[in-house]
């Protein structure tokens, strides 16, 4: 209870400073008692679904409409709050000024003039975040885009020289909404005709029941060699259950069926070679593996390479990017919520195998962001926390491509950061060639 009270009083004072901007610009009442409805709607939906949420529920759509409006709300008014506070600064700065200098009262008038002025250039701004936010949820989260990568390997067995590979990534069943609007989304993916696809973890928000509505539309996923997945740290149900092995297993049980059912080859520390005129590449596929000491660490390189040989090409699937260079293995060794240990102490760039493409998702690029390739101008939040947070890196002759997300979790939108599906080209040779 002593949460909510200590966010409530932070969130009035928010809104007291920022409604002297409303206040500077009309005298309507009526404006006035919207402006305080809808901040006293949106903070007790939030409450309301958040205060009441308990271990065992999903995160549900309600939940991150919840997120959304309250963010959708406060973001722009900290805009209002900072302009406001700024004007504050340099009114009482020329106040001591004025008082100083016993300037005439013309000043004040002049100040009231530049607080209206000010107003009206923070309404301005403040106008942009609400309608982005706008956008991303009724448009963003469907605005799908298909990014092309071709990569070059001298040791790409000849017979898959123009191999193409479709990665999808986090589709969080439990939040999707429109069905007309994911099947399409699906259907981009088909029109790709890629040889096979591969979808790298994040299945659902909490529970394997969440999938089941969804199972028509995901089961319409077509690709010539198969479709292939992994589990990412979503797919367990620690979200949902917490440690409760028993519920824990049945939601494993069951989340293993969905993927029967959806025609995926689910894959868990083990590989599956694909075979063309004799020759092999091996699809790898690790258990989550994280840095994060909150979520399940069962990803285990070792298990997964046990049956390939040295030289053999491998593409591996692993959820989370900062499998591939984490550096600080001493965390692995311990886990805060006594989920499984990691299996392995060592990343994708250390291990005794080569793999030479490494396929990720789990970032979502935090669905905000800012992104000109024409420009290279790249850049979210997320990037504080993951490094790599999306698109193709290469190291020490290794790859990395770290997917968008097809679906969205918690905020219900996407702005800027665009759902994402990767279609990937394997050449032989240089690309200097």
């Amino acid at each position: 209870m002593l949460r909510w009270i200590i966010l409530v009083l932070i969130i009035l004072a928010f809104d007291l400073y920022a409604f002297q901007t409303i206040r500077t610009l009309t005298k309507s009442y009526w404006i006035y008692a919207i402006y305080w409805l809808a901040s006293a709607y949106v903070v007790g939906n939030f409450i309301y679904y958040y205060s009441n949420f308990v271990r065992g529920e999903s995160f549900t759509s309600e939940h991150g409409y919840a997120l959304a409006f309250l963010f959708g709300l406060f973001v722009p008014k900290l805009i209002l709050l900072l302009f406001m506070f700024g004007e504050d600064l340099v009114r009482g700065v020329l106040s001591l000024i004025n008082k100083a200098s016993k300037s005439s009262p013309d000043s004040i008038a002049y100040s009231t003039s530049r607080r209206g002025f000010v107003s009206k250039i923070a309404l301005g701004l403040a106008a942009i975040p609400f309608a982005s936010f706008i956008y991303g949820i009724y448009r963003g989260k469907y605005n799908y885009k298909v990014i092309k990568h071709v990569l070059y390997f001298e040791d790409l067995p000849e017979a898959f020289d123009g191999y193409t590979i479709t990665q999808i990534s986090d589709i969080h069943s439990g939040s999707l909404e429109s069905k007309e609007k994911i099947s399409y989304g699906v259907d981009l993916i088909n029109e790709q005709k890629s040889d096979a696809i591969l979808f790298t973890g994040d299945l659902v928000n909490t529970k394997a029941e969440e999938m089941d509505k969804w199972i028509d539309v995901f089961g319409k996923l077509e690709a010539k060699d198969g479709k292939f997945a992994v589990m990412g740290n979503h797919d367990y149900g620690y979200y949902a259950y917490g440690n409760d092995k028993t519920l824990n297993d049945e939601n494993q049980r069951q989340f293993e069926e969905v993927h029967k059912k959806l025609g995926f080859d689910l894959i868990m520390n083990d590989n599956r070679k694909i075979e063309r005129n004799g020759q092999t590449i091996n699809i790898l596929g690790v258990e989550n593996w994280g840095a994060s000491r909150h979520f399940p660490k069962r990803g285990s390189l070792k298990e997964a390479t046990a049956t390939i040989g040295e030289n053999d090409f491998n593409v591996l699937m692993s959820h989370d990017p900062s499998h591939f260079d984490y550096d600080k293995m001493e965390l692995n060794k311990t886990d805060r919520n006594n989920h499984d240990l990691v299996t392995d102490e060592t990343n994708v760039i250390n291990f005794e195998k080569h793999i030479h493409l490494t396929l990720a998702g789990h970032t979502h690029g935090m669905q905000f962001g800012i992104e000109v390739p024409s420009l290279g101008i790249k850049w979210s939040p997320v990037k504080y926390r993951y490094p790599k947070w999306a698109g193709m890196y290469e190291v020490a002759g290794k790859f990395l491509h770290v997917n968008r997300g097809f679906g969205y979790l918690a905020f219900p939108g996407r702005i800027g950061i665009w759902p994402e599906v990767t279609v990937i080209e394997l050449k032989k040779g240089s690309k200097m060639a």
